[in-house]
């Protein structure tokens, strides 16, 4: 089996010129980072965390250390990942003062007969686990604080931008047993009331993994993918038969069309088949796959390079 690995850098509205060649390089390094897990012998998870860490210790990505702020200015995490080979899951909400959420959630998949810890539960187990404890402000970029700023001077306390804020990271990967995973990570929106919670953490929302269907991540306006439960109805899509790029299709458009919510999708199946879409105005991606590199920004436009 070739291994596959496929991230994302959340769906956007905009992009800025000079954070552009930014983004790109971050979300090339995440895959180069996942697919090197992989043909070192690592396992899907493996890949999929290890990508995901790269996106969250980039600043240029909702994740992580460049994590928006809540209407506190105050940074608060969601991630969930997912195993499947036997639908082990871990997923985390509400979390601060840690770098990498997404390590947090493979720990609750792995250390604790749950799926889903919360705020000072997952503190609590974080602290149990030995997971560094940072200053919150230590997550906190210049950025997301004129961003922030910004947000309630033009839209007023608790009013986030629901089509403007869809970042969040992801990735999905295939690994040489034929092994599927995904994990999925961010900060949230802007301006969010504080324990505001999305999909990203929510099993069938922010993603799935079924090594017989395959894995998904998805990143968008949150509330209208928990509405719809973006990443199974896809992959409910892909049961019934349609190919991963005509399931991304019906499902992103079902919740457009239902919601007016926008959004975006990763996929890979155990045949090693990839599908990258979206419905926002842009989403970084990238794929690795035969020791070559897609990946790109805008639609209609991919770039392909060999690994180093």
């Amino acid at each position: 089996m070739n291994p596959v690995v496929v991230v994302h850098g959340g769906g956007a509205s905009h992009i800025s010129k000079d954070r552009r060649e930014l983004v790109h390089r971050g979300i090339i390094r995440a895959a180069t980072a996942g697919y090197n897990i992989l043909k070192r012998g690592g396992s899907a998870v493996d890949a999929v965390e290890g990508a995901v860490t790269v996106l969250e210790d980039d600043p240029e990505f909702n994740a992580g250390c460049g994590s928006v702020l809540n209407v506190n200015g105050e940074v608060e995490m969601d991630a969930s990942i997912m195993n499947g080979k036997d639908l082990s899951s871990g997923a985390v909400s509400a979390v601060r003062c840690i770098a990498n959420p997404i390590k947090l959630a493979r720990l609750v998949m792995e250390k604790t007969p749950h799926c889903f810890l919360t705020d000072r539960g997952a503190a609590e187990f974080a602290a149990a686990m030995g997971v560094p404890a940072v200053p919150g402000e230590q997550l906190v970029t210049e950025r997301n604080r004129k961003r922030l700023e910004k947000e309630k001077r033009e839209k007023g306390a608790h009013k986030p931008d629901q089509q403007q804020n869809l970042g969040t990271v992801g990735a999905v990967a295939l690994d040489s047993k034929g092994d599927v995973a995904y994990a999925t990570s961010t900060g949230g929106i802007v301006n969010k009331m504080v324990g505001r919670v999305g999909d990203t953490p929510c099993i069938g929302s922010g993603g799935y993994a079924d090594n017989d269907i395959g894995a998904i991540s998805t990143t968008g306006h949150g509330e209208s993918i928990l509405k719809v439960n973006l990443a199974r109805l896809t992959l409910f899509h892909v049961e019934q038969g349609k190919t991963l790029e005509e399931a991304a299709d019906v499902s992103l458009g079902y919740m457009k069309s239902k919601l007016k919510g926008l959004g975006g999708v990763i996929l890979v199946n155990k045949a090693g088949d990839w599908a990258v879409k979206w419905t926002s105005e842009s989403m970084p991606w990238a794929v690795a796959k035969d020791g070559r590199l897609h990946s790109g920004i805008d639609l209609n436009q991919t770039s392909v390079t060999d690994l180093p």
